[in-house]
């Protein structure tokens, strides 16, 4: 008889993941960028390692890879009794368990050239 496994739900979903992704990068949500200065601060930001900007439903982000030093081998928080209160507010309904982010970025610029090449195209002229 094969085995069947529990329903994955809020409960125990989080010790269900392997890469406890939600702790390996952080965003900041951005004003909406409109002018050409807007998109060059935009420009200059994503030319950094480890930056992307996203812009999904809820508006336009920075995208930070970095790992939580907090993250243990195993995907626990070393800190978990004394997490900040941005942790404790998370929640898990929907996460990248259940589907990666990306599927629901309506734009994403991993980099420098990938935003250029949209500006040229949203600017009549571009020059920087």
């Amino acid at each position: 008889m094969p085995q069947t496994l529990p329903l994955v739900d809020p409960d125990n979903k989080c010790s269900r993941c392997t890469n406890s992704k939600c702790c390996t990068y952080i965003t900041q949500h951005l004003d909406t960028p409109r002018s050409k200065a807007d998109f060059r601060l935009l420009l200059w930001q994503v030319s950094h390692h480890g930056v992307s900007i996203y812009k999904d439903s809820d508006g336009w982000f920075l995208l930070v890879e970095g790992k939580c030093e907090h993250l243990q081998e195993g995907g626990g928080c070393g800190i978990y009794e004394d997490r900040p209160e941005i942790c404790r507010d998370y929640s898990n309904d929907w996460c990248e368990f259940d589907q990666p982010a990306e599927e629901g970025f309506d734009l994403y610029f991993a980099d420098y050239a990938s935003l250029l090449s949209y500006c040229r195209r949203r600017f009549r002229r571009w020059e920087l």
